[in-house]
């Protein structure tokens, strides 16, 4: 007997294959058939008539490692179809943590909370930190979560846990070397995905200082990658400066290395795409095809929607990463307006963010374009929605001028909507174009970080909305793929990331008239009564993970049927050369 049958669904296989109707019966967690009729009995059944039936989609980047023991559904991603999700990147873990300093664990929880935008409180009451070892990280997950989960190790924790506190700053002895090697390979022999690092000048620790990867130096970095060569099913993820905007020649270099170093792939974060700054793409592509030739592989990862990102005066966010911004948005807040409203500091402000260091912040700086959102006081009244170059020329101020100004009416606490620059024509046609080379893969949610600034877990149904009823940049079929089966295979996934027999039943079911996702609202839902911003999915009947429905009509049934995936036993090696 069956224990669901999925009735005359439009089945989209993950392949790119066409569409075709089916029904699909699952038995014990898998796809059992599939076949134009099932007459087999079965405990359960639903007609699926109009709707389109695909694979779990598989989010490649995001940062659950915490909120997954609060929150084992990982909304919103499952509401949006994700079934499956890639933690530990950036070089960020929790785990190890060393046994006899119990204080790397706050270390650890206020490093997350500055550069991954968690809340501390919420990391605070929110999970056990019962782990020292990263096998145990993953034991503490097991058979409690409702998606599937695989976790690289990150480099910061590696390095904390044999150095202490000169892990920032310092350089490892070769016996503390071979100590962080011992402990990678001991994460990987307990499932592991492989290894994460980050050298991106914008990640610094709850103390403001650099993390601890970004001091690792290229035989550091190189010995890791070897390492990660000698376990099946494992990967790399990095982050460098150039991720930002282009990379170095020594960057491309490293990430070619690095990669055929291990004779595994490598991804990145993030490939941002803007046709004004059309020598970009190219640019940051040269390190896959460096990559190629030394026997390597680099996948940049990009994203099929433009996710917003609010900004704030009040509140650490990407402002103070502008090179010179940080120092004058640190102060306290009076001072900070006081800082603000000098017109010498603005314009100096305004000169550190057009320069080329700026990077890709330099969008940021187009004051004009910025939308007002949550406003606090009686001065602000009525400007939530307007834009500000409107509410400038009405006042005859400049942008930046007036921005300030309302700001310091809500003493900072003005929520603010930059507007992308880069949603034009011509730009979305170079995203088409870019998806298709093979060494591009859609994802970098960093669904679980920055909780209270953007939501980047709904791209999945937004670019199916999009290319359903909107842009219509790439077929169903394709866009299917490219979230199901190009993850799955990067990543080695064992029989996931299509609808076939004998498949894990990992299955998304939709109304192709409806999928999409809802505006973005600030909820307070976490640890502690913490904010972040939540969005609910539109037209997803439902979510399967390991053939149990863990999602009904946006709503979770309370089933937790997810997975602690570990390499080797869940992933395949995924082979460079």
């Amino acid at each position: 007997m069956l224990d669901h049958v999925i009735h005359g669904a439009s089945v989209v296989d993950g392949t790119g294959a066409p569409a075709y109707t089916a029904d699909v019966g699952i038995r014990d967690g898998r796809i059992a058939v599939i076949a134009p009729r099932v007459t087999e009995p079965s405990r359960t059944a639903e007609d699926a008539a109009g709707l389109v039936l695909a694979p779990g989609f598989v989010d490649p980047h995001t940062h659950y490692d915490a909120q997954l023991f609060w929150d084992p559904y990982a909304t919103p991603s499952l509401n949006h179809g994700v079934t499956t999700v890639v933690g530990g990147n950036c070089g960020f873990t929790l785990a190890p943590l060393h046994p006899g300093r119990p204080a790397d664990a706050d270390y650890t929880r206020r490093m997350m909370s500055k550069v991954e935008g968690m809340s501390l409180v919420a990391l605070e009451e929110g999970a056990p930190w019962s782990w020292h070892g990263f096998g145990e990280y993953l034991d503490a997950l097991e058979g409690r979560i409702a998606v599937n989960a695989g976790f690289m190790v990150g480099h910061c924790a590696l390095r904390r846990y044999v150095m202490g506190e000169a892990a920032v700053g310092g350089q490892p002895s070769r016996e503390q070397l071979d100590a962080m090697l011992g402990l990678l390979h001991d994460a990987m022999d307990a499932g592991a995905w492989g290894f994460s690092t980050t050298q991106s000048s914008t990640h610094s620790d709850g103390d403001g200082q650099p993390v601890a990867s970004r001091h690792a130096r290229p035989a550091e970095l190189l010995a890791l990658s070897r390492a990660v060569g000698e376990h099946e099913g494992t990967q790399i993820e990095a982050i460098v400066a150039g991720c930002l905007d282009r990379f170095s020649d020594a960057e491309i270099e490293l990430f070619a290395e690095m990669s055929a170093a291990a004779g595994r792939p490598l991804n990145w974060n993030v490939l941002t795409i803007d046709a004004a700054v059309p020598e970009r793409v190219p640019r940051q592509l040269l390190a896959s095809e460096r990559a190629r030739k030394a026997g390597g592989r680099v996948v940049a990862l990009t994203m099929p929607i433009l996710t917003p990102m609010n900004m704030s005066l009040g509140t650490f966010c990407a402002l103070n990463l502008i090179p010179g911004w940080g120092p004058v948005l640190g102060l306290p807040v009076p001072e900070r307006i006081a800082q603000l409203r000098d017109p010498a500091v603005r314009a100096g402000m305004l000169e550190r963010a057009a320069s080329k260091e700026a990077g890709v912040f330099r969008r940021l700086a187009d004051f004009g374009r910025y939308v007002i959102g949550d406003t606090y006081s009686e001065a602000n009244r009525g400007l939530t929605g307007r834009v500000v170059r409107d509410i400038a020329a009405e006042r005859g101020q400049d942008p930046f001028a007036c921005l300030v100004e309302i700001c310091a009416n809500d003493e900072l606490r003005t929520v603010l909507w930059p507007m992308p620059p880069d949603n034009d024509p011509e730009s979305w046609a170079l995203r088409a174009r870019t998806w298709q080379h093979e060494d591009v893969l859609l994802g970098g949610s960093d669904a679980g970080a920055h909780l209270d600034r953007m939501c980047g877990a709904p791209y999945t149904t937004r670019f199916l909305g999009d290319c359903l009823r909107g842009r219509k940049l790439v077929g169903l079929e394709q866009a299917v793929r490219m979230l199901t089966d190009d993850p799955a295979r990067l990543f080695g996934l064992r029989e996931r990331g299509r609808v076939r027999e004998g498949f894990h039943a990992d299955l998304v079911l939709f109304d192709p008239e409806r999928i999409g996702a809802g505006t973005a609202t600030l909820v307070h839902d976490l640890p502690g009564d913490s904010p972040r911003l939540d969005s609910k999915a539109l037209g997803v009947h439902a979510v399967w993970v390991n053939g149990v429905a863990a999602i009904r009509d946006d709503v979770v049934t309370g089933a937790v049927p997810g997975k602690v995936l570990r390499s080797g036993r869940d992933t395949r090696t995924v082979s460079t050369r």
